[in-house]
């Protein structure tokens, strides 16, 4: 499990016209499931997440976590982080979870994400064509794979 964590002011994300999820302060979260993943990496990569210091503190050290800050949480499904490109110019995407694994992996991320936050968290529509926009902040991006989490 691939999470791309974007430090943000503000997020949103749009589905065919309408708003469905919105967020001021907090994280971004692009989320790539492969057909290896399991709810250990769900657990692992939530609290992983939701702990991530990389807010500032009053001295301007990243050193606090969304906790913290009352930050919020704006998850997006996007399969294209699993994407091989090691033959030719097309991305290969045979590694993303194929969606009778990845929605269950990608429902429970999104309880996983609400439990550690304390609050239920934003998110896109699984398979849909979404608009993302956002205004990251710093920018900070933070890149996490769930299997090198040894």
């Amino acid at each position: 499990m691939i999470a791309v964590i974007q430090r943000v002011s503000e997020a949103s994300v749009n589905i065919e016209g309408r708003i469905n999820g919105q967020i001021q302060q907090g994280f971004l979260v692009l989320l790539g499931i492969t057909h290896t993943d399991t709810d250990e990496d769900t657990e692992w990569l939530a609290k992983k997440i939701v702990g991530m210091r990389i807010f500032s503190d009053t001295e301007g050290k990243m050193n606090l976590d969304l906790k913290s800050i009352d930050g919020n949480i704006l998850l997006i499904s996007q399969f294209t982080l699993h994407a091989s490109t090691k033959k030719g110019n097309r991305p290969s995407f045979i590694e993303a979870a194929r969606p009778e694994v990845a929605i269950p992996l990608y429902n429970r991320m999104i309880q996983r994400l609400a439990e550690e936050l304390g609050r239920p968290i934003q998110t896109g529509e699984f398979g849909a064509d979404m608009k993302v926009s956002l205004l990251n902040d710093g920018p900070v991006t933070i890149v996490i794979d769930s299997k090198n989490r040894v």
